[in-house]
This record gives C-alpha cells, structure tokens and sequence, in this order.
C-alpha cells in the first residue's frame, strides 16, 4: 500500500464504502482529497498568510475608487489628523473588513466549487481548515460592526444613520451572497445587483457622509457604479464558467453563452457612459462630457472586437495584463476571461479618470 497514490487511495476508500453500505458522494470524495493532500504541519507564518489570503486583498481595491470620489465629492475634508484618521478607519472598514469578510464567506461556502476552479485557495489546498475559515470571517465580522457602530456614533446624525445603514447592508449582502439558503450567486439576476449595491452605492454614499450632507450628484455616481458593476460582474463569472455549470449555478455565460454575455455587459457599459456624458452636460461640466464622450467611443472599438472574436479580441493588451496589471486585476487560463480582463482594464482606467474628475469639480462645487 505503500505505493498507492492519492487517486488510487479514493478509490480503494470508495469501495470500502460501498462493501460497508456507506454512500460514496461527491462531498465525501472532496473531503477525502483534501485529507490526502493536506500537509501534516503548516508554518505559522505560513498559516497567517493564508488568513490574510482567504481574505483576498486585491479585491479590497476595488472599494478605493469610490470611496475616494465620494470623500472628493463632498469637499469637505479638511488637512487635519483627524480627518486622515477618519480617511484610514473608512478604507479600513470597507477594505479589509467589509470586502475581506465577503471574500472569506465565499470561500468557506464555495469548496465544492473551489475544488473545480480555483485548487489553490486557502482551504481546497489544505493551508486552513474549514473551522480556521470560519473563525477568520468571525472575527473580521466582529471588528467590522464594532468599528462602524462607534464611528457612527461619532458622526452622529442622519450622517451617521446612513454609515450605519450603508455598511450594515454591505455586510449583511456580502453574507447572504455565498451563503444559504439564499446564496445569491447562484442566480446572475440577484448576484449583479448585490454586486453593484456593495461595490458601488453604499461606497460613494458612505464616503461622503463621513464628511458632509448628502450630495444630489453624488447619489447620480452612486447609481451609475451599481450598473457599471453589474456589467462587470457579468463578465467576470467567466472565469467560473466550468465550475458554475456543474455546480448548477445560473451565471449568464453558462445561460446565454460567451458571445451575448458580452453583448448585455457592454450595453449595460455603453448606457452608463451614455448616462454619464448627459450629466456632465446638465451640471455645467461640457469638457468633461467631451472626455466621456470619447470614452465611449473607445470603449465601443474594443467592444466590437471582443464581439466578433470572444476569446483573442484585442490580444494586444494580454502582455499589460499578464505581466503589468495581472497582479492587480487577477489573470485566468480561460479565454474568454481573460479577454474580459483586457477590456476592464482599459474600461476601467477610462471610467475611473472620468469619475476623479467630476468628483473633483462637484467637490470644488460645494467648498
């Protein structure tokens, strides 16, 4: 037996199974991989990487923008020590708690899934138990509601309800989006919306409630990052396409295919932009809707690439992503994610610019 290798141990594991007429299942034989493979003893120091890795810090990024054009927006904040710290306890809270708890939630609940498409995660790998995963996101939970009940309190108010309100709801998506019995994911129609409340409503709104009243265009830019997200998202459960279908999950690549995954994602971009230039316009700000403008322009070129040929469209930008960004933006072994992940390079830095720059002018607006 001493030859025997891991595959052949599941197998000889599952016939005593069944000689014992125990049920052989899918779960079963997953956990049992994960015996087989777990190393016996882990480092500390390797342990507590893979705590911070559950947590997925490159996706805490994604908070950033918005956050910042929010605080920008309500041209508020003052060159003071406390307003820096208030800035940090903000990207504290939405980064590494709120989002790192999502991240840590979906893994715990996604190790079936896990086990297809991404092996190398913390707890399909072996380097954190479920029991370790659990007490992380816990714990993250735990310090996210007490921090954002006293800074709450501390801004006091309708400011401070809306804090409140933002982050709980942020918490409470980031839950219920993995887990079940309602597992959003598991459905694209509930999954896009949660997506674009959490990366982009509650962020521009929380952000500038840490500094003033409610700005009117603010809640406009809250509204146009829920759809940019929504369009995003869409595009971005390629990368689970494999693990999704068998796993009966209704993302829309595995509903509608590639191809027209792409064309309701860019309609959604398309609109967006469309709706942004229009704003530009009506608040004064005629360069910029000029920038947005040629934004779209740009936006559609590629678009109409990446349509006709899903897979390679606009290769020229796989070397940025791979070897520039993909640290950052993630990279993929599939085709069609990764040329999504061209296109939300360049989409993104465009509409990223874009938002800086009204945030700016709003901001100047209201000081």
């Amino acid at each position: 037996m001493n030859n025997v290798t891991p595959g052949q141990s599941i197998e000889i594991d599952c016939l005593n199974d069944l000689l014992t007429g125990e049920c052989c299942s899918v779960r079963s034989l997953s956990e049992k991989n994960l015996m087989s493979t777990a190393p016996t003893r882990i480092r500390f120091v390797d342990k507590i990487k893979a705590h911070i890795e559950i947590l997925d810090p490159v996706t805490w990024i994604s908070v950033y923008p918005c956050l910042t054009g929010g605080v920008m927006a309500s041209g508020a904040m003052h060159s003071s020590v406390h307003d820096y710290l208030m800035l940090f306890a903000l990207f504290m809270i939405y980064g590494p708690l709120g989002t790192g708890f999502s991240q840590s939630v979906n893994d715990y609940y996604d190790l079936e899934l896990d086990m297809i498409n991404e092996p190398t995660r913390p707890i399909p790998s072996g380097r954190l138990t479920k029991k370790e995963a659990l007490w992380n996101w816990t714990i993250v939970l735990a310090i996210a509601v007490i921090s954002g009940i006293w800074l709450s309190i501390h801004i006091g108010g309708i400011r401070g309800l809306i804090l409140c309100c933002s982050l709980s709801t942020g918490l409470l998506l980031g839950f219920v989006y993995s887990a079940p019995p309602l597992k959003l994911k598991k459905n694209i129609l509930l999954s896009a919306p949660a997506v674009g409340i959490s990366y982009g409503v509650i962020t521009w709104l929380s952000a500038n409630a840490f500094f003033s009243d409610i700005r009117p265009e603010v809640i406009w830019l809250a509204g146009l990052n829920f759809f940019m997200g929504m369009a995003l998202i869409i595009m971005n459960d390629f990368k689970s396409q494999e693990g999704d279908a068998k796993g009966g999950m209704k993302s829309l690549a595995v509903m509608i295919g590639a191809k027209n995954t792409f064309l309701v994602a860019f309609v959604i971009v398309d609109l967006v932009f469309a709706v942004f230039a229009w704003l530009a316009w009506d608040w004064g700000f005629h360069y910029l809707m000029y920038l947005v403008l040629l934004s779209l322009l740009v936006d559609i070129v590629i678009q109409v690439k990446l349509y006709r040929d899903p897979q390679n469209g606009i290769s020229f930008m796989q070397t940025a992503v791979t070897e520039g960004f993909g640290h950052t933006i993630g990279k993929s072994a599939i085709h069609e994610h990764n040329a999504f992940l061209r296109f939300s390079m360049i989409n993104n830095i465009m509409f990223l610019i874009n938002q800086m720059i009204v945030a700016t002018l709003i901001g100047i607006k209201y000081m």
